[in-house]
C-alpha cells in the first residue's frame, strides 16, 4: 500500500515522501496517528505540485545545515564532572550536557539530535554526531575533565 508521509517517521521515510508499507501498518498505525495519509492519484498530484515549490526551500535548508555542520565540526566542548579517586565518573556524560556545552558556545541544538559515539565512563577526549537536517550531520570532539 502506498502512503504519503505528513511527518518524518524514523526508519521509513520523510514528511512528503511516498512509500510503501503493509497495510496493515499504514491503517492501524500511521493513519490514525496523522502521520501519513492514503496516497491516491489526487495526493499524489497535490504532493508533486507542493513538491515543486518546495525545491528552492528545500536547498536553503540544506545549505543552512552543511554550514551549522561546519562550524560543530569546527568547535571541541569541554564538559566538567565529578570524578572519583579512582579517574570514573559519578554517573555519566549525556546528551543534555552537550547540549548545554554547545549552548554556551553559541550553538543551539536540541538533544535530541545528539548521539555520543561511545559511553562515556571516564575523563578523555571524546566524539558526538549531530543529526541536522535529513542526512545532513555534524560531528564534533567533547573534552571530559575533572570538577
Amino acid at each position: 500500500m502506498e502512503i504519503l508521509l505528513k511527518k518524518d517517521v524514523a526508519n521509513l521515510g520523510y514528511a512528503g515522501e511516498i512509500v510503501k508499507v503493509k497495510a496493515g501498518y499504514a491503517m492501524n498505525y500511521l493513519v490514525p496517528q496523522g502521520f501519513a495519509v492514503v496516497a491516491t492519484e489526487s495526493v499524489k498530484k497535490q504532493n508533486a505540485e507542493t513538491l515543486k515549490q518546495r525545491a528552492h526551500k528545500e536547498a536553503k535548508l540544506v545549505a543552512d545545515a552543511e554550514a551549522q555542520a561546519a562550524a560543530i565540526s569546527a568547535v571541541t566542548v569541554e564538559v566538567k564532572v565529578k570524578v572519583s579517586e579512582s579517574g570514573k565518573l559519578y554517573g555519566s556524560v549525556t546528551t543534555m550536557d552537550l547540549a548545554e556545552a554547545l549552548a554556551a558556545k553559541g550553538l543551539n541544538i536540541d538533544k535530541k539530535d545528539i548521539t555520543i559515539a561511545a559511553e562515556v565512563k571516564e575523563c578523555g577526549e571524546y566524539e558526538a554526531s549531530v543529526k541536522l537536517y535529513k542526512a545532513i550531520k555534524g560531528t564534533f570532539k567533547f573534552n571530559v575533565v575533572a570538577e
